[in-house]
């Protein structure tokens, strides 16, 4: 019996990929497209469970690199796991540990993220040399060089078998492997996990891309046989995930796709690196060759735009840090833009946040009232912020949702867009 079932209960009338469905897990039904609140260390950052629920989230996504430092998977696992943990009791998600061995390794000091632009390059910068691809492309040390008495450690090493890391947190050597990764996850317990992959540079040329590529094809044949023989010994009802890669080249993103998606995976996860300008059209010919009736997770993805587009090429389930961390800073999403209520214009401002937000915070307070516990540096400045923040990213996509079973998908796209962006923060 599927760990997990998905059905799509209906599809955008104007012919692109959009789609309403629902996931039933063993802790309750995800109604997609659906954003899913990220928990990194079994924690929302700044906010109970209670209120995590009562703003809309309907599924928590936990960090497995992160909850293997600290407290340690092993403990999760005695806590009966993630959800019990952290007092969740609604569907959790943990993804496998991959980007963070490489974001926090490879790709700590180069600006690593999701978004390239399309006249990026490879050059020289003071964290980022072109050497570094020359030893990537032999298969040898790679990362950064600390400007510091560390400066001789490197941090991450790869090789056939898995990734050598080293903690972010005390520099103690880790390894991780498509086996451990997977370990650490049933130990953990989410309903849906990932298997293990290799998360490149943006800026990696494409020799490597594909080299990364093909080589987080085979670590996902090996999570994929780990997991069924876990399964076997214990008989844990849980769903894993294959992760699309290839970067930004049309052709290595279609040969990761066909290729995830001839493995017996209950779903898929698409992984790496997107420009702006691309991210619809990678989607859009991804989720062509991915199975229709299995759901697909964007990783990492969570900009009001980018939602819009990302649903309207396929995508079902999406996790971000954007809102909170956004929100712990200041900075808060609105109808018409992002503003920072930190700037002087909001110190005498008594209207909520935004003026059709239905969220606890703009329900309750005033930007006026929040813009002083920013300046006060009061710790209820992160809860309240976070608060409205992910409930607007929340329902946006909730609404997406009402919109493609409403037929009116195109016309929500086009009346949030033109009013989004407007207000000068």
């Amino acid at each position: 019996m599927p760990a997990i079932s998905f059905e799509i209960q209906k599809k955008d009338r104007a012919g692109g990929l959009a789609r309403a469905g629902k996931i039933t897990t063993p802790h309750g039904i995800i109604e997609t497209p659906a954003f899913v609140v990220v928990g990194t260390k079994a924690t929302v950052k700044s906010l109970t469970p209670e209120q995590v629920k009562a703003l809309g989230a309907q599924a928590v996504l936990g960090n497995t690199y992160h909850l293997y430092l600290q407290p340690g998977d092993e403990v999760v696992r005695d806590a009966r796991g993630l959800g019990k943990f952290m007092h969740w009791d609604g569907p959790t998600v943990t993804d496998s540990g991959g980007f963070q061995v490489f974001s926090l390794g490879a790709g700590f000091g180069y600006g690593n993220t999701k978004f390239k632009s399309t006249s990026e390059e490879v050059s020289p910068t003071k964290n980022n040399t072109p050497q570094i691809y020359s030893s990537i492309l032999q298969n040898t040390r790679i990362g950064f060089e600390a400007e510091s008495e560390e400066k001789e450690k490197k941090l991450v090493k790869i090789d056939e078998r898995g990734v050598t890391f080293r903690s972010h947190i005390d520099g103690a050597e880790h390894r991780f492997t498509p086996e451990k990764s997977i370990e650490i996850q049933h130990n953990l317990g989410a309903d849906i996990m990932f298997a293990f992959d290799e998360c490149t540079l943006p800026t990696a040329p494409k020799e490597y891309q594909r080299e990364a590529m093909e080589r987080t094809h085979r670590w996902a044949k090996r999570s994929l046989t780990s997991h069924l023989e876990a399964f076997l010994l214990s008989g844990s009802a849980q769903a894993l995930f294959g992760i699309v890669q290839g970067g930004r080249h049309e052709d290595l993103r279609k040969e990761s796709a066909k290729t995830i998606a001839g493995m017996n995976f209950d779903g898929f996860g698409i992984g790496g690196s997107f420009s702006k300008e691309d991210l619809g059209e990678t989607l859009s010919l991804v989720n062509w060759i991915l199975p229709e009736e299995r759901p697909r997770h964007l990783l990492g993805i969570g900009e009001p735009e980018d939602l819009f587009l990302s649903i309207q090429n396929g995508c079902d389930l999406f996790d971000c840090v954007l809102p909170t961390r956004l929100g712990r800073n200041g900075t808060l999403y609105t109808a018409r833009g992002k503003i920072n209520i930190t700037n002087a214009k909001y110190i005498r401002d008594f209207s909520p946040i935004d003026e059709d937000c239905g969220c606890y915070t703009c329900t309750n307070f005033t930007r006026a009232y929040v813009a002083h516990l920013f300046r006060a540096k009061e710790m209820l400045a992160a809860t309240l912020a976070s608060i409205h923040n992910l409930y607007f990213i929340v329902h946006l996509v909730k609404n997406i949702r009402q919109s493609i079973l409403d037929d009116t998908f195109e016309e929500t796209k086009t009346n949030f867009m033109v009013q989004y962006k407007r207000e000068k923060s």
